[in-house]
């Protein structure tokens, strides 16, 4: 039997770090992907390609075609919103999928009461699904309560006749240092730094490709790790915007209570989710002084999370890619 819940922390790591790497060179690709456990993902306006190398060094594929968007998902703003959800939901999917492959790694063991109970009641597809329901749940929370949630419950302690000013200053820096302090340690933990070397992969292809260079090993290995439209940088250009829009409800909203600033936070956070897409979709897309100025934080937080990869994982990027390129040129930003 799965041993369900040995997957769980795999899955809600992967959830909390799903990013969208929306891969600058003579070409500008709407091609992306994401790490997973030994494997990428490409996603291509066509098609979607997981790449696996199994432990025996076999690579595996599972290829689909794309979903095209919800009417609104198309929509400025509302695309970030949209983007966001369904890469979190497909990110948690592709991690699951390469993660069965080194279950047998992890000691076997009795499954637990929780487990043979759920087993009892539900049949083990749909445990799966619950399983990953959790994960998913579990992995967009944790970010929520570090970033938004926790940064205002700390800041509620602050004297009640603190100028507001001084307190949306105060809850903006504590918010940018638990994230650096958050990447910082993921970063280190062994199992993620392999992921984050499979990102560097992931990068240095998109790259490859968009200079119009064959995508071979050698080519590869020779393009630059940080790319403009990284979901690291999403992220921490998400953390800035929230800055900016949170000082300007608050600045109209003026109250100390943690609880009802962390709930206007919680209802805002889709609109800062959607303009921040846009503005990191602009960054990447053009190369001018602005958007030089507006990609340098979070090419300089990649440091934290895309790391040098090996040959063996640049050939899975190789193969993730070759198999998501359309032949119409549809993949043109």
């Amino acid at each position: 039997m799965n041993n369900y819940f040995s997957r769980l922390p795999r899955l809600v790591s992967g959830a909390a770090a799903a990013g969208l790497a929306f891969g600058s060179g003579k070409k500008k690709t709407t091609i992306g992907g994401q790490a997973l456990i030994e494997g990428i993902m490409m996603k291509g306006p066509k098609r979607t390609c997981i790449c696996v190398r199994k432990p025996d060094q076999e690579l595996v594929f599972r290829e689909e075609d794309a979903r095209p968007a919800a009417a609104f998902g198309r929509l400025p703003v509302f695309r970030g919103m949209y983007g966001l959800f369904t890469a979190m939901k497909d990110g948690v999917d592709a991690i699951n999928y390469s993660a069965s492959f080194f279950e047998k790694e992890e000691p076997a063991g009795e499954p637990s009461r929780l487990e043979q109970w759920l087993e009892r009641k539900l049949s083990s597809a749909r445990l799966e699904k619950a399983v990953m329901a959790v994960a998913m749940a579990v992995g967009i929370g944790m970010p929520v309560v570090l970033f938004f949630v926790l940064p205002a419950l700390l800041v509620g302690l602050a004297p009640e006749n603190a100028p507001f000013w001084t307190r949306n200053l105060l809850e903006s820096a504590v918010r940018i240092v638990i994230f650096l302090l958050f990447m910082w340690s993921v970063s280190h933990m062994k199992d993620i730094r392999r992921t984050f070397e499979y990102h560097g992969g992931e990068h240095k292809t998109i790259f490859c490709y968009e200079d119009g260079l064959a995508l071979t090993v050698e080519n590869v290995r020779g393009m630059p790790r940080f790319h403009p439209r990284c979901g690291t940088s999403f992220m921490f250009v998400m953390i800035l915007i929230s800055i900016v829009v949170f000082s300007v409800v608050f600045s109209l909203i003026t109250t100390t209570n943690p609880w009802l600033r962390m709930a206007l936070r919680l209802i805002m956070l889709p609109l800062v989710v959607g303009i921040s897409y846009e503005i990191n979709r602009y960054a990447g897309r053009y190369d001018n002084a602005l958007t030089n100025i507006l990609r340098w934080p979070g090419i300089q937080m990649q440091h934290l999370t895309v790391f040098e990869p090996d040959d063996s994982m640049i050939e899975v990027a190789i193969e993730a890619m070759k198999r998501v390129i359309p032949d119409d040129g549809s993949d043109n930003w």
